[in-house]
């Protein structure tokens, strides 16, 4: 029955198509609704640009014993001397790039095609949609059954990249245990910043909603695997804080990268602790 109150119906479809309810408020929603994307568009804008910065400065991304997780493993044969270090020079000297464009295709593809992270940039740069109960300003939606997002689909695959990535950093951090002149038993605040960095990113990296389904997929009886029932619910409740781990992870290697960049730059000597 017409009350004369009804919006005009979008033909093309859409969350305002003739299917939809005929509501004529964008949204109903009183609180602040806009400022968690808003937030999460500044933060990984933010780390964007820096991350940037970093990768392609190809300088100061060492300083004995510590190594930038930007940089490692160092493939190419213009990597700056590390002893002990992740140098393989796989990539010969044709390669005239930062050594860091190498690497980090591999945690970033992990992370751009992370469930928390598609939800969060989804929101913060495409209002795809903008949040819960907001109508998104797109007519038409086709999901990730389109290129390029249907590439979101190998996520799988970058987290199997992204487990020995997460070891090369383990290494480095092992190797943080050593002083600027290589000897061994000893411990700085760069070796505090690299293991919660290396905590954090394991976290994450474990976290992932691949490795719950690797964990326990495709059981039908727990009671017949009860060692993978408990890996399932161990990463299961890794997995309820993924979103607080993928953000403590960013922030983490971030402050790992500029503690390097810092000492390499010599703003100031790494204070010893023994």
């Amino acid at each position: 029955m017409a009350t004369g109150t009804e919006p005009d119906l979008d033909p093309a479809g859409g969350v305002r198509g003739a299917s939809r309810a005929a509501i004529t408020a964008p949204h109903l929603r009183t609180d602040r609704w806009w400022l968690s994307p808003a937030l999460t568009a500044a933060g990984l804008l933010a780390f964007v640009v820096y991350s940037t910065w970093r990768a392609f400065a190809n300088a100061d991304y060492y300083a004995a014993p510590y190594v930038s997780p930007f940089y490692s493993p160092c493939l190419a044969e213009n990597c700056v001397p590390m002893k002990g270090g992740p140098n393989w020079e796989i990539f010969g000297s044709w390669w005239g790039l930062s050594p860091a464009l190498l690497i980090l295709i591999f945690p970033l593809g992990f992370r751009l095609t992370c469930y928390y992270y598609r939800k969060a940039y989804y929101r913060g740069f495409w209002a795809s949609p903008p949040a819960c109960a907001v109508a998104e300003p797109h007519k038409n939606y086709s999901g990730e059954t389109r290129f390029p997002l249907i590439l979101q689909n190998i996520h799988r695959y970058f987290f199997y990249a992204a487990v020995p990535v997460a070891a090369i950093l383990t290494y480095d951090t092992v190797l943080a245990f050593r002083d600027a002149s290589y000897a061994w038993g000893h411990m700085g605040l760069g070796t505090l910043v690299f293991l919660v960095n290396i905590g954090l990113i394991w976290a994450y990296t474990l976290s992932c909603h691949s490795c719950r389904h690797i964990v326990g997929g495709k059981l039908k009886h727990f009671s017949k695997h009860p060692v993978r029932y408990r890996m399932w619910q161990w990463v299961g409740r890794l997995n309820a804080r993924h979103m607080q781990l993928a953000w403590a992870s960013l922030i983490s290697v971030a402050a790992a990268d500029l503690y390097v960049y810092l000492l390499a730059t010599g703003a100031f000597a790494d204070p010893r602790f023994f």
